[in-house]
């Protein structure tokens, strides 16, 4: 069975655009406010099939690979 998709392992690796969120088609992403109210993308697994649409929409991920 495919892993959990890590959206970002620090904050400073997520711009809180929600594409993820937008994209998930089994709607497993919550956006959650952290203690200085920006908002962050975090994945319920009961709900989660493992399909990788949301990492493959996130603007940061696709920058980082194409360096």
């Amino acid at each position: 069975m495919k892993t959990i998709p890590v959206l970002y392992e620090r904050k400073e690796d997520c711009c809180g655009c929600t594409a993820c969120y937008v994209t998930c088609p089994e709607c497993a992403i919550e956006m959650k406010e952290d203690e200085e109210g920006f908002d962050y993308p975090h994945i319920q697994e009961d709900k989660c099939v493992r399909c990788g649409m949301c990492l493959r929409v996130c603007p940061i991920k696709k920058a980082k690979s194409q360096k």
